[in-house]
């Protein structure tokens, strides 16, 4: 049998505001009888990220952002702030049909997350989820205003250091998914704007270039869509945002993601 065909993505860098009502859009035009999708990306300029539910002024400074020339854009999804700067971004949209196994939303969780595991050891390096960590003594589940300052059960970890970050939501009966793969240092890069810190941050993640990787962007891209075809065992077939689709991420720019009113205030403002 054919293996089962997903639509491949690549945007390309775009910016924070933009990149987030691309994935809305995509989320918002998927239909259970349509091929699911997975999207490729990057950011430019670099951009913060805040969660869906998340008081973006308690954790970053706005100012000081704005000044900088640094977008803050607010995450469909949950969890707590992220800094894009160098790094390899994608994004989903299934239903739950489509992950084999996967009855509930950990079981899914990991199922869209072992795609990174089978591309990390693709690169050379030993990659587990945090829960199956033997070495680590991170606390698992704790809260934070900064994701990459906390360790949930199936984040990344290689060397006891956290990579990168993934989050999920469930719309419609469609599951939506997106997550960050770092490049190089972009946690440095974003410490001078955070409101605070929390200890041990540096100590606690890591990136590609700490790693030893230096792979240009292009073949981590490749290497990305093979493990994730391989792993998830289906057909990547290039793909372009339809004009439909495209009409909802103009709308959605204009409506939310490049308003403060929503990156700021967002579900609650």
């Amino acid at each position: 049998m054919e293996p089962p065909a997903w639509r491949l993505i690549d945007t390309g860098p775009l910016d924070g505001p933009r990149n987030m009502a691309v994935d809305e859009a995509l989320l918002r035009h998927f239909d259970q009888g349509a091929a699911p999708v997975l999207r490729l990306y990057g950011w430019e300029p670099p951009a913060f990220s805040v969660g869906r539910f998340q008081k973006a002024d308690e954790a970053i400074d706005r100012e000081r952002c704005r000044r900088a020339g640094i977008p803050v854009v607010r995450r469909i999804t949950g969890g707590g702030l992220i800094y894009h700067g160098p790094e390899l971004t994608y994004s989903l949209v299934c239903a739950p049909r489509h992950i084999a196994g996967a009855r509930g939303v950990k079981e899914s969780f990991r199922a869209l997350t072992g795609f990174l595991l089978r591309f990390y050891g693709e690169l050379g390096l030993a990659a587990c989820w945090a829960a199956d960590d033997a070495a680590g003594d991170a606390r698992l589940g704790a809260r934070t205003p900064l994701c990459f300052a906390g360790r949930e059960e199936s984040d990344i970890v290689i060397r006891g250091r956290k990579i990168g970050g993934n989050a999920q939501r469930r719309l419609w009966d469609a599951i939506f998914q997106h997550g960050s793969i770092p490049l190089a240092d972009g946690v440095g890069e974003a410490l001078p704007f955070f409101r605070s810190v929390p200890a041990g941050l540096r100590e606690g993640t890591t990136d590609l270039a700490a790693l030893g990787v230096a792979d240009g962007v292009d073949r981590l891209r490749a290497l990305l869509a093979r493990s994730f075809s391989a792993v998830l065992g289906v057909a990547l077939v290039p793909s372009e945002l339809s004009p439909a689709e495209r009409e909802t991420a103009d709308r959605l720019l204009r409506e939310r993601y490049g308003n403060d009113g929503w990156n700021f205030g967002g579900e609650n403002g």
